[in-house]
């Protein structure tokens, strides 16, 4: 990464603090690590695996399969993307530069989005999986699982801003313990279905990855809807690409492994829940993980699982946490957001100031939600919503690639694979659960038009939103707003990092009107 340093003043004695991420804080094994926490699997396992089978039946391993294929290309095209352009702000820098700045924009704005939701969100599980490993009754204490889960939250808010290395250790050790976890129990599962030991679930076949469990296009499209988002959060790696080693290639494809990582272990344990558990418990459990924990090893298995899952959940609030804040430090640093989101704490070299304001923010409606039933109803409207956005930033991701790189796809099989088809027929993909999207809603809320309309409305409204920032930061012309082509093919080894390194707040354009 070169970094062009301001001369001193003649006989100065105090050192101007650039506002630079940390470089080479994270491993390349480590952005596989992030990867793999951000799509957090054991409780993605935990919270969907129900929803998802009550959808799509024997089917779902199919949903699983056929809607990691195109989440697989959109990974592909964050890695190249991301070769061309090293910018913790990820999407938001490259949909930029490749399609439109307004595109761009709103595509970081529906990650910030989305992400300061789930986080509001993934809180009150982890307090509850806490509380529910010691008594499981007290696990229906609203109070008493919203401090628990306000504390871990403001622990992996303190590890995101004291540093990425601290940071990268705490999800070495959480997801370590948890893919352990998930790996002895997949063995397990895959022995015992193998002999046969196995409670009254369904048969295996190699049928349930076709298409011919669906009810038709319509049941495939609501298992998709469920399944695609199995995946988010895998491209915690790429706003990590600054303070990664080599992070313009091994951000990219930390990635990629992560995506390959979890589809293997959602595959197995989805797998595993049809064969070993009887429908019935599926559709009635309230606690699934437990009643797969004690099929697969009787006695203590459930609640090893629930260990997982919990280390999973807090693993997740801390990979989400740094999406939202290197998306906020990129749009401050190029004076698309107040410049403080672009400043970072000068031993550190953390976005502090995102941090704290983040954190803030998600505190007082994770405990709003909580205390106040309105603002409750509207923040699980909200969470229903995170499709959209999540939708919305992928598939121009998966569009950016393809025109960015448009003269290269065709010079090889390779490219045309990697660079083109594959992220294209991702870039399809998400823009179709994006369009479906609004109407199941209502074939979600059939009794409930007026929720169907709320999730609506805050899905895409959320992001209609970012336009008012947009402009009035447009209106200061800005160099974000000018038209800077992603550099590609033969130019991408000797492309310099789009990072300023100047200080935000005595930048002479931070002063412009």
């Amino acid at each position: 990464m070169s970094n062009t340093v301001q001369d001193q003043p003649t006989g100065s004695t105090t050192t101007e603090h650039h506002h630079e991420l940390k470089a080479d804080g994270v491993s390349g094994a480590g952005a596989i690590v992030m990867a793999v926490a951000g799509s957090a699997p054991a409780y993605s396992i935990a919270a969907t695996t129900a929803l998802l089978i009550g959808a799509a039946g024997l089917a779902a391993p199919a949903a699983l399969l056929w809607c990691g294929i195109p989440m697989l290309g959109i990974a592909w095209a964050f890695a190249y993307l991301g070769r061309s352009d090293v910018n913790a702000g990820a999407s938001y820098s490259w949909v930029g530069r490749a399609l439109h700045p307004i595109l761009g924009y709103l595509s970081g704005w529906s990650l910030v989005i989305s992400a300061t939701i789930f986080m509001v969100a993934g809180a009150l599980p982890a307090g509850q999986y806490t509380v529910s490993l010691f008594d499981e009754k007290a696990a229906g204490n609203v109070w008493l699982v919203t401090g628990i889960g306000a504390i871990w939250f403001l622990v992996m808010a303190g590890c995101v801003l004291v540093g990425v290395t601290i940071t990268a250790l705490a999800q070495w050790i959480m997801s370590s313990i948890e893919v352990a976890i998930l790996v002895v129990f997949g063995v397990i599962a895959i022995i015992k279905a193998l002999s046969g030991a196995h409670t009254n679930g369904a048969a295996f076949s190699w049928d349930w990855f076709g298409f011919g469990h669906f009810s038709g296009m319509t049941g495939f499209i609501g298992a998709a809807l469920i399944a695609a988002f199995y995946y988010w959060g895998w491209d915690v790696s790429s706003n990590l690409n600054e303070e990664t080693t080599n992070g313009r290639k091994t951000a990219g494809i930390g990635g990629i492994i992560g995506v390959v990582i979890v589809f293997l272990l959602f595959e197995v344990f989805t797998i595993a829940t049809q064969v070993m558990l009887p429908e019935k418990t599926i559709e009635g459990s309230n606690n699934l993980i437990g009643d797969l924990g004690q099929a697969i090893i009787p006695g203590i298995g459930g609640k090893i699982l629930i260990v997982a899952v919990m280390l999973s959940t807090i693993a997740t609030l801390e990979t989400t946490l740094i999406q939202v804040t290197r998306s906020l430090f990129a749009m401050g640093r190029d004076h698309t957001l107040p410049a403080l989101f672009g400043t970072t704490h000068k031993k550190w070299k953390t976005p502090a100031f995102a941090t704290l304001v983040v954190t803030g923010v998600s505190l007082v409606l994770f405990i709003g939600s909580n205390a106040l039933g309105s603002v409750g109803d509207i923040l699980n409207a909200a969470i229903s919503s995170i499709g959209f956005q999540i939708a919305f930033y992928y598939a121009l991701a998966g569009i950016a690639v393809v025109v960015a790189y448009r003269r290269e796809i065709f010079k090889s099989v390779k490219n045309f694979l990697f660079i083109g088809l594959w992220p294209a027929i991702g870039a399809v993909f998400m823009a179709v659960v994006f369009v479906v999207s609004i109407p199941s809603q209502f074939e979600s809320n059939p009794k409930d038009p007026g929720t169907a309309w709320l999730i609506i409305i805050i899905g895409i409204g959320t992001i209609a939103i970012g336009l008012v920032p947009m402009a009035i930061y447009w209106r200061k012309g800005h160099k974000y707003f000018s038209r800077r082509p992603l550099e590609t093919g033969e130019e991408i080894p000797a492309a310099t990092v789009n990072v300023s390194v100047i200080d935000p707040r005595t930048d002479p354009e931070h002063f412009q009107k």
